[in-house]
């Protein structure tokens, strides 16, 4: 039986626990590893990242990697197209969600404390944002599905960077740009209505308020400190 390592606020690991419930896959086991941010996993996993996929001791890592390999070992139902340039959209709207909007709020969701925050890297990356979803805007499809009338790779990536737009993006001081592009916006509010994609949502929530109380109570900051304190350690052994 295959683990995936994932956890609840990992968008990227998001993508995958959507495809893995679209798909009805039973035989995959979710499990947070014990060792996740401190140098343990970095030395088991070089990226040091989740989520991975762990194949009889064999790991993979990478959510778009693995969201692939799911495809070709479990092809039905299928979250591609009927037809090669159906496929191309629906990786071209995957490539949207996950490069061009989730990978700029990875680096924004840093910036939410104000104390620390750096103005020139939100504004940049907060700009990239919204720049991105107003490209969206022009592309997404209009019948509550990100392309096709189903569920495919393409909401499995959209729908976690959406989540991180609007509820992260706000807290680094840039406006939600979601309800300014119609399109995306009701793609948004219908997505959410889809069985799959509402039990990814819950898992993510419940991720950023658990996060959100470490940081209320100053445990995040702890933990941040310990696991770069166990890092340099490591470092400076070799």
């Amino acid at each position: 039986m295959m683990k995936l390592y994932s956890g609840d606020l990992s968008p990227y690991s998001a993508r995958v626990r959507l495809q893995i419930y679209a798909k009805g896959i039973t035989d995959i086991v979710l499990e947070r590893p014990a060792s996740f941010g401190m140098p343990k996993f970095r030395e088991d996993h070089p990226i040091g990242r989740i989520p991975v996929l762990d194949i009889d001791g064999d790991m993979m890592p990478e959510s778009e990697v693995i969201a692939e390999y799911l495809e070709a070992i479990y092809p039905e139902p299928s979250m591609l197209g009927a037809t090669p340039r159906e496929t191309a959209r629906i990786r071209t709207l995957a490539r949207v969600g996950d490069i061009y909007i989730l990978n700029n709020m990875f680096m924004l969701s840093a910036q939410s404390r104000a104390e620390t925050r750096n103005q020139g890297i939100v504004d940049l990356l907060g700009g990239q944002v919204v720049r991105n979803i107003k490209a969206l805007n022009r592309m997404i499809g209009t019948d509550g599905f990100a392309y096709g009338g189903r569920v495919t790779m393409a909401d499995c990536a959209l729908v976690p960077a959406l989540f991180m737009v609007d509820n992260v993006l706000p807290s680094v001081g840039v406006d939600n740009p979601i309800p300014a592009n119609a399109n995306v916006a009701a793609y948004w509010a219908a997505i959410q209505t889809n069985e799959h994609a509402a039990r990814v949502l819950v898992e993510l929530h419940r991720g950023l308020e658990e996060r959100r109380e470490l940081i209320r109570s100053g445990a995040f900051a702890k933990m941040m400190a310990a696991a770069a304190a166990a890092q340099a350690a490591a470092d400076a052994a070799g």
